[in-house]
């Protein structure tokens, strides 16, 4: 009895005698640079956000914003990204945009929203993480 009070004794200075050890998180500063397409389309998102403003307040939108035309030779974060179905798309979203410019006050949401959902079939094929962002862009009925 003697013998495993004083073993436990023993652990009980041992365990108190240890420092407490804070954790150490080690994060590596990576230095993350935007490409030219991301910048683009965070662009094209705060134009499309203001539009929709707009448009909700009976304004049709201004000017059509000639930056967009980049989106055919701004760098991709991955190069290979940029294939037909990418050339297609832009296309597309470049006329649903256009069009918006041409709508009457009757049509202004639809083309609006048909411009959105042109970025949204895009990105359901290659980079799906922006989507639910890009449907906030909708004009709900």
């Amino acid at each position: 009895m003697k013998h495993s009070l004083c073993f436990l004794l023993f652990l009980f200075t041992l365990s108190c005698s240890q420092k407490k050890q804070d954790k150490i998180v080690i994060t590596e500063n990576k230095e993350y640079k935007q490409s030219e397409m991301a910048a683009l389309m965070l662009k094209m998102y705060a134009v499309n956000l203001e539009n929709k403003k707009l448009i909700l307040e009976g304004k049709s939108p201004e000017k059509f914003n000639q930056e967009f035309l980049n989106i055919h030779t701004a760098k991709l974060t991955d190069s290979t990204d940029r294939n037909a179905a990418f050339k297609g798309f832009s296309d597309f979203y470049l006329k649903n945009y256009e069009m918006l410019f041409e709508s009457s006050k009757d049509s202004l949401k639809i083309n609006y929203n048909n411009t959105i959902n042109s970025c949204i079939a895009c990105h359901k094929t290659t980079c799906i993480g922006p989507i639910p962002k890009i449907k906030k862009l909708l004009i709900k009925e």
